[in-house]
C-alpha cells in the first residue's frame, strides 16, 4: 500500500500528456494535409508543443519520486 499514491500520481500525470500529444499529432497532420507547403513550419510548432506537453509527464514523475522517497 506504500506504492499506491506513487502509482496513482504517475498514472494520472501521464494520461493528460498522452492525450494531448495525440491531439497535437492529429491536428498537425490535418493541417499538413490541408496545406502541404507549410509542412516544415507546422512540424516545428508541433514538435515544440509536444515537448511542452511531455514536460508535464516529467513533472508528474518528479512529484511521484518526491512522494516515494521524501513523504
Amino acid at each position: 500500500m506504500d506504492n499506491l499514491p506513487v502509482a496513482l500520481t504517475i498514472a494520472l500525470g501521464a494520461i493528460a500528456p498522452a492525450i494531448s500529444i495525440g491531439i497535437i499529432g492529429k491536428a498537425g497532420l490535418e493541417s499538413i494535409g490541408r496545406n502541404p507547403e507549410a509542412a516544415s513550419k507546422i512540424q516545428a510548432a508541433m514538435v515544440l508543443v509536444a515537448a511542452f506537453a511531455e514536460a508535464i509527464a516529467i513533472y508528474a514523475l518528479v512529484v511521484a519520486l518526491i512522494i516515494k522517497f521524501v513523504a
